[in-house]
């Protein structure tokens, strides 16, 4: 069995004048969990439908699960799985038989209550889809993608508007997909949420991605600069040449960029308990993936 889910090889679309896609290489294993990120109007949904098999593109390759989406064959709907932004469903149907109404249009579907299960729902099965949380309903739109036992599942913005907590459930049951095998395209505007689900991600900027990997490394994040803040109870007390040289100074709060941060650590920290002094507010940080993603996209604007 192929390796890749996804393949896309110089994938373009124009819209007379206009490129909204601009010759994109991706590809996504099985069993991955793969995240696109990108600003509004940057191509994202554009490259996402294309690949869902409900835009036709320009030019270019898109092979997924081996099948060319733009022929809408039977047989590769069949094996994906699509959760929109927002899905229209009989709010007097129960949990349990709105999946089955859906399981029905697939050749092998997954039994209705180990779909509940990994969704969260078990609790919740026989109650009408009008008196469940927006979180719940939620989870209910996994529900309803996971009906045909897809292969492939698109998440699009999957927690947009959800509370802390009802993010974190969220969360849970991408997991749960995850550890069942299943590949997962996502698409989020939370960095966060691709920091904690994704093995790797993608950012799309003006039509093209301008950067991928792991989140954790992405754009060189791991070898970035380390940031290292403090207040001093005494602004006159000298500080020890190694971080003197290097901080800079406003409203009280010192700062240093280092690419050594053991070494500036180790001097600021012995200098402060040799001396007695306290230092104040310290914070030591890397630049964060949402750091990393507003560098590489700079509010670019397109046409989705």
């Amino acid at each position: 069995m192929d390796a890749l889910a996804i393949e896309v090889k110089g994938l373009t679309k124009s819209y007379g004048d206009v490129h909204a896609v601009r010759g994109i290489d991706l590809s996504v294993r099985r069993g991955e969990v793969f995240a696109l990120l990108g600003p509004n109007g940057a191509g994202k949904t554009t490259t996402v439908e294309i690949m869902e098999g409900f835009r036709d593109r320009s030019g270019g390759e898109v092979r997924v699960l081996g099948h060319d989406p733009a022929k809408g064959e039977r047989s590769f709907k069949s094996r994906i799985g699509i959760v929109l932004q927002s899905t229209g469903i009989d709010p007097y149907l129960t949990v349990a038989e709105t999946i089955d109404l859906f399981r029905q249009y697939y050749p092998h579907p997954r039994p209705v209550d180990e779909i509940v299960e990994v969704v969260g729902l078990m609790e919740k099965r026989d109650t009408r889809v009008l008196k469940l949380s927006g979180g719940q309903q939620r989870r209910l739109d996994v529900a309803i993608a996971l009906s045909g036992d897809p292969e492939l599942l698109f998440l699009d913005e999957p927690t947009t508007g959800f509370d802390p907590s009802a993010r974190r459930n969220a969360w849970g049951v991408v997991k749960n997909l995850a550890n069942l095998g299943k590949t997962i395209f996502l698409t989020t505007h939370y960095m966060d949420e691709a920091q904690y689900l994704a093995a790797r991600v993608a950012v799309i900027a003006a039509g093209q991605i301008v950067a991928e990997g792991p989140p954790s490394s992405l754009a060189g994040r791991d070898t970035a600069a380390t940031v290292v803040r403090f207040r001093l109870p005494d602004r006159n007390v000298e500080l020890p040449p190694a971080v003197r040289d290097a901080a800079t100074s406003e409203n009280g709060m010192f700062e240093v960029k280092t690419e050594d941060p053991t070494r500036i650590l180790h001097e600021l920290t012995g200098w402060a308990l040799e001396r007695g002094v306290r230092l104040e507010a310290l914070d030591v940080t890397r630049p964060t993936l949402e750091d990393v993603y507003l560098q590489l996209t700079g509010g670019e604007a397109g046409v989705e």
